[in-house]
């Protein structure tokens, strides 16, 4: 095996988790971990403890920093077929740059059932997440000092000192058994043989008084009952038995009502603190363990008092049944305070502990409500909110459950037996229920403050929600006007080929002129909200304070725009009416001399209008700022103005040069 331990495939570092239970310590390095001797130093470490310090459980931490993820599951799943009922969890340390997710993604959580035992992935930072920092080794950033060399040869040192032992308590038997034999021999041994000295027992007992032996010897030596019976000559047996069984009795039941029952007296506190209550119950171990020697005299004494009952005379059988009743009352007494205690201070610990998680708990949600909120956007606060009332519900989870707890550990202390100590259990307990009152009642207090704290933010991030909202509604709603004034320069640039046509557009465009303020007055009305909120929040600089600038001055733009295009289809509108009056009056005027004047009239107004409609189309439209713009491509004005030609061309062809040239019988 030495060779094997060397090697520190793992170790007990002495460590102990919060549940008391031993740390085994598998560090796997960078090379290939060999599996057999791996196995074989488990089966050796587990040999080492005893069964009660096993049914604590271990914890197991797979030191995996420098292994790869496949040596790391297989050594987990070895752990099921080589300790699975002595382990309650498994600490995977993994390294800072996390395996590939690929392997990873073998759930342990999953095979719990099948595993028999829990598995968690943690970084070595997190580890005081479920061990004490004391109780870590340095290479976890502990302070537990363990020297695995050191560690061996005291080891090596150990088994060589229970080896020789062993033997010499064989031999030692061996020569008891010799003695016996030889006591007989000597019996049979001629007379001239008796000058030799005789260590017979009888012959001893027969110049000591029986009853300063015996005391001297139980005083020296603490040997069970049934052994110290053994020595003693059958001819004086039912003698001196008696008085030493009511001795040893007297003995055990002065310790128990003396020494042991101080020692209970005076642990009466519960801690305050995970820590505390360990160290509780670490003292209360000790006293047990000391108890544990006595009640192994009386399941001694019990017995022999029993045979003595059996055989003994009837006025011995009184006193022996009285000494059994005071023994056993006593005893029993005792070992159901020693059990109510250490009941007592395992739900103190469960307490606290639930206390302590709930604390932290608490203090992260303080810590995550006093921090300021700058989220970039409404989604990113959505999943702040969600953060928040994720963390309130595990707290009031956690809340319940230490009020739970904590009212079990009341019931338990109240419903104390009022003869435990000899004291008045209410007195006694006093300051233990006003600790545990006291704890459940500041964790409702912090609850109660984080979660108006909750309140309160969570109303500010709603309003932040409507505030990006508005924003980027008021932000769209400028995108939309501008794609209307686009729209407006770029494809609204036809003047209609005749007055109804230009009427027609010109309708279409009042109705673009309303969507337009509907756009501008919709943007108008965020942009008021986002102050409201921004005065509610008292937040004063924020990007909306840009788009109202920006949507004025496309509004602006839109209006001028909007405007010259109303202005230019007027225009066409007069222009096609008056040349379609000319044309359609063109069979009549040949007839009627007297139309010559209001004829003519028409003539000019074609003219003016059509040479203002040409102008207007070579001229750009001109914003506030003094930027320019022109409606449609130069090749659609050009378009537009041919046509604007052709019709005054054929109305010209229509006017005539003079009077004389209408027909004179017309």
């Amino acid at each position: 095996m030495l060779p094997i331990l060397k090697k520190r495939l793992a170790f007990l570092s002495g460590g102990k988790d919060r549940r008391s239970g031993l740390i085994l310590t598998i560090p796997l390095c960078s090379e290939q971990t060999n599996m057999d001797e791996l196995s074989v130093t488990l089966d050796y470490l587990l040999s080492i403890p005893s069964d009660k310090c096993k049914a604590r459980g271990f914890t197991v931490i797979v030191d995996g920093r420098k292994s790869q993820w496949n040596v790391v599951k297989t050594v987990v799943l070895m752990l099921q077929n080589v300790i699975p009922a002595e382990v309650s969890l498994v600490c995977v340390v993994k390294p800072d740059e996390f395996w590939d997710k690929k392997v990873t993604h073998f759930c342990f959580w999953k095979e719990k059932d099948r595993l028999g035992f829990e598995v968690i992935l943690v970084s070595a930072n997190k580890l005081t997440r479920y061990i004490e920092p004391c109780q870590l080794t340095e290479e976890f950033g502990g302070s537990l000092l363990y020297d695995h060399i050191d560690w061996l040869n005291k080891r090596l040192v150990f088994e060589k000192f229970t080896k020789e032992s062993t033997s010499l308590l064989d031999e030692l038997a061996l020569i008891n058994n010799g003695s016996e034999r030889g006591n007989q021999q000597e019996k049979e041994r001629p007379v001239e043989y008796s000058f030799l000295p005789s260590v017979d027992p009888e012959t001893v007992l027969q110049t000591v008084p029986v009853n300063n032996l015996v005391e001297e010897h139980l005083m020296q030596h603490r040997i069970p009952v049934s052994q110290q019976f053994k020595t003693v000559h059958p001819d004086w047996c039912y003698i001196t038995i008696p008085v030493i069984v009511i001795d040893e009795s007297a003995q055990v039941v002065n310790w128990l009502e003396g020494p042991g029952s101080e020692q209970l007296r005076t642990q009466w506190g519960i801690g305050d603190s995970i820590r505390a209550s360990q160290a509780l119950q670490q003292k209360h171990e000790e006293i047990e363990s000391q108890h544990s020697e006595w009640f192994a005299v009386y399941v001694e004494l019990n017995q022999q008092i029993a045979a003595l009952l059996n055989a003994g005379d009837e006025e011995d059988l009184l006193e022996l049944k009285a000494l059994q009743q005071q023994l056993s009352d006593v005893c029993y007494r005792q070992a159901s305070q020693l059990e109510f205690r250490q009941n007592v201070l395992q739900t103190a610990l469960e307490f606290h502990g639930i206390a302590q998680d709930l604390s932290q708990q608490l203090d992260g949600l303080l810590g995550m409500l006093c921090a300021d909120v700058a989220p970039a956007d409404g989604t990113a606060i959505q999943q702040t909110l969600k953060l928040l009332e994720e963390k309130l519900k595990s707290v009031d989870t956690a809340l319940q459950n230490l009020q739970e707890k904590g009212q079990g550990l009341l019931d338990q202390m109240t419903s104390q037996a009022p003869w435990t100590f000899g004291k008045d259990v209410s007195i006694e307990n006093k300051d233990n229920i006003e600790h545990i009152q006291g704890l459940m009642e500041d964790m409702q207090l912090r609850k109660q403050r984080c979660e108006d704290m909750v309140d309160v933010r969570r109303l500010k991030m709603l309003q932040m929600v409507q505030l990006f909202k508005c924003e980027e509604d008021a932000a769209q709603a400028v995108e939309w006007l501008s794609e209307l004034l686009d729209a407006l320069l770029k494809t609204h640039i036809r003047l209609g080929d005749d007055a109804q046509e230009a009427k027609v557009l010109l309708e279409k465009h009042r109705k673009f002129i309303d969507v337009a303020q509907s756009t501008y007055d919709y943007g108008r009305q965020l942009l008021q909200a986002t102050v409201v909120l921004c005065q509610s929040l008292r937040c004063t600089t924020r990007s909306s304070g840009e788009t109202l600038p920006r949507l004025n001055r496309v509004w602006k733009q839109f209006t001028v725009t909007s405007e010259e295009r109303i202005h230019r289809l007027n225009l066409a509108c007069a222009f096609n009416l008056a040349a379609e009056k000319i044309l359609k009056d063109n069979s009549q005027l040949e007839e009627q001399t007297e139309a010559w004047k209001e004829f003519l009239e028409r003539f000019d107004e074609v003219e003016v209008t059509g040479k203002s409609l040409l102008d207007r189309l070579t001229v750009p439209v001109i914003y506030p700022d003094g930027s320019e713009q022109y409606f449609g491509s130069p090749s659609d004005m050009a378009s537009t103005a041919e046509h604007i030609r052709e019709k005054m061309r054929l109305v010209s062809q229509k006017k005539p040069q003079s009077p004389e040239h209408i027909p004179k019988d017309s």
